[in-house]
């Protein structure tokens, strides 16, 4: 599914309490939504880097993008959908295997890319790595009575090439 209204915003930003809860809070005041959030520490210990997906006509996002350079945390940020890019999310999904339900289900996830984690009598729990609408896919493609729960990380994302969304230093 291509969406022409998603955006994966890409944010450097300082690694600092409260910075996250700014981010939403600017979402939250103006009526956003964010689909997804994922949130982690980067190489520098001092920088996180936020990956966001949200959704919204040029002009939203046009705005999304000003109120977040706003932010006195925010170092850098970057539209990952205008630009050549790789996303993807992790899901993990727990799944009824009984009889005939278990070769499909190791099958489905093999076709897939996927790696069974655990396995009990009566359930796997499968890992998949991919963007977001592979992943939709394998949900699609299983029975969704087989489902007993997923979990899913959201999406993250960098830019192809040489090109980068860090802090330069002075001294290279």
């Amino acid at each position: 599914m291509n969406n022409s209204n998603r955006h994966v915003i890409s944010i450097l930003m300082e690694n600092e309490s409260g910075a996250l809860s700014r981010v939403a809070n600017l979402f939250s005041a103006r009526g956003y939504n964010i689909e997804s959030l994922t949130v982690a520490p980067t190489d520098d210990p001092t920088l996180s880097r936020l990956t966001l997906v949200t959704s919204g006509n040029e002009q939203v996002i046009e705005q999304i993008v000003k109120q977040l350079n706003k932010l006195i945390d925010v170092v850098k940020l970057i539209d990952l959908s205008e630009t050549d890019s790789i996303e993807r999310e992790l899901m993990l999904i727990k799944t009824k295997a009984l009889g005939e339900q278990r070769a499909e289900m190791k099958r489905l996830s093999e076709i897939f890319g996927g790696h069974i984690l655990d396995v009990t009598e009566s359930t796997y729990t499968i890992e998949l790595t991919g963007d977001s609408s592979k992943n939709d896919a394998f949900l699609e493609a299983i029975d969704r009575s087989a489902i007993l729960e997923t979990v899913r990380t959201g999406a993250c994302g960098i830019g192809r090439g040489d090109g980068r969304v860090r802090v330069e230093s002075e001294i290279e």
